[in-house]
């Protein structure tokens, strides 16, 4: 039995480094061309367009230096359903929350702008709710989680206590053909956070079905891609027994 466990154990561990292996290149290689197929591997700073969100994340570090927000408290992090999350600190006030969300933003981006809008508040637990829009413009749940695992690893380079909590990306009535890339997405980083020290999952795929298994329309706004009041509290809920206790 222990044989096993130990075999067990190094499958693991050898995946995990040649997908670091597999992401690393992917960082080193040369652009590719421009006319490449959807979903197929890109280099992070070559084909990736950081500077639409400068505007955005300057305004974010001039509020920090209008009103510096506390150091080690919980960070959310990620795509327009953190950003739109008006209610972040009513949900849970009892905790140290910041709200840094990008909307439209890709898990690459939140791991770009990591020294800005992540480190200067050093979070001891890090909520990210991302990987939708990597989906939605062609890439593969391979790809998009071993962007991830990038963002763990830089993120635990500089804090490396940091507890990170990945949150299920979840079916929208806009976005509904992309359910199966959403589940398999999910799956793989659920697979990942089980090799990685303080990294874990929060199942909300599911907040968003109605009684007949599709997207419940009445939990989204006008666009049908992003949660209305009662979405949030649904997610909220999801969300709430991940906290860490309050010190």
């Amino acid at each position: 039995m222990r044989s096993k466990i130990l075999s067990v154990s190094l499958a693991i561990t050898l995946g995990f480094i040649a997908l670091r292996a597999v992401v690393i290149g992917q960082t080193q290689a040369p652009a590719v061309d421009q006319n490449d197929k959807p979903g197929q591997s890109r280099t992070s700073q070559a084909q990736h367009d950081f500077a639409r969100w400068e505007k955005e994340v300057a305004a974010y570090e001039a509020a920090d230096r209008e009103n510096p927000p506390p150091k080690g408290g919980v960070l959310f992090i990620g795509s327009s359903t953190i950003r739109l999350w008006k209610t972040l600190a009513q949900d849970f006030p009892d905790h140290k929350v910041v709200n840094r969300g990008i909307g439209g933003s890709e898990i690459i981006d939140s791991t770009h702008f990591a020294e800005r809008i992540i480190f200067p508040y050093e979070p001891r637990q890090i909520f990210l709710r991302a990987g939708g829009n990597d989906i939605h413009s062609g890439r593969l749940p391979r790809e998009v989680a071993a962007d991830f695992v990038e963002f763990v690893h830089k993120v635990h380079q500089r804090l490396p206590s940091a507890e990170i909590v990945y949150i299920y990306v979840n079916p929208a009535p806009a976005r509904w053909g992309e359910n199966d890339k959403y589940r398999a997405l999910n799956e793989q980083i659920r697979q990942m956070a089980l090799a990685l020290p303080r990294v874990c999952c929060v199942d909300a795929y599911n907040i968003s079905l109605g009684a007949n298994g599709e997207a419940a329309h009445e939990l989204f706004v006008a666009d049908k891609l992003h949660f209305n009041a009662e979405g949030y509290k649904r997610l909220a809920e999801r969300v709430r027994p991940y906290l860490l206790p309050v010190k």
